[in-house]
């Protein structure tokens, strides 16, 4: 099969191709714009733009690759590839290609695309899971509704209001998948290399306590009732905090495919009180957007697929080369923008520096994993 080809093979290969091209293509264009050298005709106001595509442009894609991989392993039903995925892919695209340079005449056009997208997504995930009653997995579907609600009211409304709203359920999705994955891998890993695996442990209690918090905090956030926020906020970073403790993130450190789990997740409970002093000490907002945004989702983004692309080719669990780089430079890039929030660095070299590091990690991404994911697989399975 073509390299072409293969990428439509399954969900994974060009929906995680693609969010790591998009995320250096649209932050070189954001950085060449801010800094005056282009002039973009975005379908949207500049900012607009900018916290869309590196929200909802970025992780819409991630969410793709990995769910309707996922769904297919979990409901033991035939992938979505072929052409139906190159269609799904195209609706993407096409968001991506009309807000950013078809100015103001095509913003219906850009809305159309983006707001078809994570619908596609959750129908073709929901018809597996109701066929197979897994109805563990709806709490899944309900965050990608409530993302979708967000999507169309920071771009119908252009309120950063849904903008924030969509980083809480972003983070509200990481949590849930994070909680799934993070804890399960690590204890495998340990009784596979003589480590204590029962030290990795999770309560139903605390998960449970989790997600109402995360409740709370998105309807507080969507009410601008900012006391809650910061309460919310507070409470919910504590409780993932405990909850990060009780997997021994240390116990894995020597396996970068594990500990960058960890460390992304970390990123959400600091990005949470980043959100409290924001309320309540005045501190800057864009602090815990970019905490939330580039550490957290940034870097999980990057270790999902890392992981997911291999064992979904038939390859070892072995980071390819270069890849721990990838993963220090996404550490780089968020330390170099908080700096810049709080005017610890220059700003424009702040902002030149994070940008450098995030593009330079997702560049190192495609060098290494493009050739795995227009490959075939490594065992000669189909998909």
């Amino acid at each position: 099969m073509r390299p072409l080809a293969q990428l439509f093979a399954y969900p994974f290969r060009i929906f995680f191709a693609s969010a790591a091209a998009w995320a250096v293509l649209s932050v070189s264009l954001w950085a060449l714009h801010m800094n005056g050298v282009v002039s973009l005709p975005f379908a949207h106001a500049s900012l607009t733009w900018h916290r869309h595509e590196m929200l909802f442009g970025f992780l819409n894609p991630a969410i793709a690759g990995l769910l309707l991989t996922a769904v297919c392993v979990w409901t033991s039903t035939e992938r979505l590839h072929g052409a139906p995925l190159a269609l799904l892919w195209l609706i993407w695209l096409g968001g991506r290609v009309t807000a950013t340079f078809g100015g103001e005449g095509l913003a219906g056009w850009s809305i159309a695309f983006d707001l078809a997208f994570l619908p596609l997504v959750a129908f073709d995930a929901a018809r597996r899971i109701i066929g197979a009653r897994q109805w563990r997995q709806l709490v899944l579907l309900l965050i990608l509704f409530l993302l979708w609600l967000m999507e169309m009211g920071s771009l119908v409304g252009q309120s950063v209001v849904f903008t924030n709203g969509g980083l809480v359920l972003a983070g509200a999705l990481m949590l849930v998948v994070g909680g799934r994955i993070t804890p399960t891998f690590s204890a495998s890993w340990l009784r596979t290399h003589g480590g204590n695996a029962e030290k990795v442990r999770s309560l139903p209690i605390l998960e449970g306590a989790l997600l109402v918090s995360l409740f709370f905090l998105l309807v507080s956030t969507l009410f601008e009732h900012y006391l809650m926020v910061s309460l919310f906020a507070v409470v919910t970073s504590g409780l993932t905090l405990i909850r990060l403790s009780l997997w021994r993130g240390w116990l894995v450190r020597e396996e970068p495919l594990l500990w960058i789990l960890h460390l992304s997740l970390l990123w959400i409970p600091i990005a949470l009180l980043l959100l409290a002093g924001h309320h309540g000490l005045g501190w800057p907002a864009t602090g815990w957007q970019h905490a939330l945004g580039i550490g957290a989702m940034g870097g999980l983004i990057l270790g999902v697929m890392t992981r997911v692309a291999l064992g979904h080719t038939g390859r070892p669990l072995r980071l390819l080369p270069g890849m721990v780089t990838a993963y220090g430079l996404i550490q780089v890039a968020v330390a170099a923008r908080l700096l810049t929030v709080f005017a610890v660095i220059p700003w424009q070299w702040g902002i030149t520096l994070s940008s450098f590091a995030w593009v330079a990690a997702f560049i190192l991404f495609l060098w290494r994993y493009l050739p795995v994911l227009w490959s075939p697989r490594a065992d000669g399975k189909a998909g």
